[in-house]
């Protein structure tokens, strides 16, 4: 196959990608425990311009963030299994704003115990950011200083996930007010429903702006992928790239985490579908890991509220019945690694 014709074949993947997360928009916005036609729609009704459309919006924007940040960190640490949920820093994420949530009064609970909003949203961010920058530290010095395998940082994400989630856990155990820590226990699970328009416009504009960075630094992770001393030659800096991409992914898990809680592997299902399709040039792999995300994770919410439907499944635990099964796939072909 001409080099050509490989672009085209990316760009029509690319097409086909956009135009199936276009029909599951319409698809979402449609279907769900309460009917809404397009008459609804087109006369502003509130069941969909209050709660549908937010859901929809979150679901696009937290699986582009998580499906970019896998894509890039499987790069920068040469590892297939890394994401932001294997290696932990969601669950540092989900600890840091558990910690916000709970004892710095960035929830707010109604009166009656009706329910629980962000009365501080950007707290929220920073201690989720904080948490998962603790995740990032360890990986990073483990790699750097340690020189562990691909297949042993994993593993070290996985001992992470487990304090957190230990950490998390002790919070909620000896949070006094009821109300934010059963919030907080439902949060955990993954939920879109749970998002405000001042959420929303954080974490759009916290996507808009990291994909930029990512995606001018696509040469020099195309140019890590055939080895440091390679890409040095190539005029990269291998460090750096690491450490900022690190952080920078961290980021978009922290705030995406911190309003939507914890969603399992989006960011390792994404990149790897989209590799396989069309392989590893991160020209192309970078924008359609983040469209094929928004797709999977908006897929998968409306599937989740339409199989119980009046009761609505959070998100978190319907991606991991699809990644969990992947992921054992990839540790098979991977020879047992």
């Amino acid at each position: 196959m001409s080099y050509q014709e490989l672009v085209r074949k990316r760009l029509a993947l690319g097409v086909a990608v956009s135009l199936a997360l276009l029909i599951s928009l319409f698809a979402s916005a449609l279907l769900g425990s309460y009917h809404v036609s397009l008459e609804d729609v087109l006369s502003r009704n509130v069941v969909f311009w209050n709660i549908r459309l937010p859901r929809i919006v979150t679901a696009v924007i937290v699986g582009a963030s998580l499906a970019v940040s896998g894509a890039v960190m499987q790069c920068i640490l040469r590892n297939p299994l890394a994401s932001s949920f294997t290696l932990g820093i969601s669950h540092g994420a989900a600890f840091g704003a558990s910690f916000a949530i709970l004892y710095l009064g960035a929830g707010l609970t109604h009166r009656a115990g009706e329910g629980v909003t962000f009365l501080n949203p950007y707290l929220v961010t920073l201690f989720a950011f904080l948490g998962s920058l603790i995740g990032v530290a360890v990986i990073l010095a483990l790699a750097r200083l340690r020189s562990m395998s691909p297949e042993a940082m994993v593993l070290a994400g996985v001992a992470m996930a487990s304090l957190f989630s230990a950490s998390t856990m002790l919070l909620q155990y000896f949070a006094e007010n009821e109300i934010l820590v059963a919030y907080a226990v439902f949060w955990t699970f993954g939920d879109m429903g749970r998002t405000g328009w001042s959420e929303i416009w954080l974490m759009t504009i916290s996507f808009l702006a990291v994909f930029p960075y990512f995606y001018l630094r696509r040469w020099d992770y195309n140019a890590l992928l055939l080895g440091d001393e390679t890409a040095r030659s190539l005029g990269t800096n291998p460090e750096r790239v690491r450490l900022t991409g690190m952080l920078a992914a961290a980021f978009l898990t922290a705030v995406s985490t911190a309003f939507a809680g914890i969603v399992g592997f989006v960011g390792l299902v994404s990149p790897h579908i989209i590799r396989m399709l069309i392989g590893s040039d991160y020209r192309f792999l970078i924008p359609l890991s983040a469209i094929f995300g928004s797709l999977l994770l908006l897929t998968a919410d409306t599937f989740g509220r339409m199989i119980l439907s009046p009761v609505i499944l959070p998100v978190g635990i319907v991606t991991s019945f699809i990644g969990a099964p992947l992921f054992i796939y990839i540790l098979v072909r991977g020879g047992g690694r």
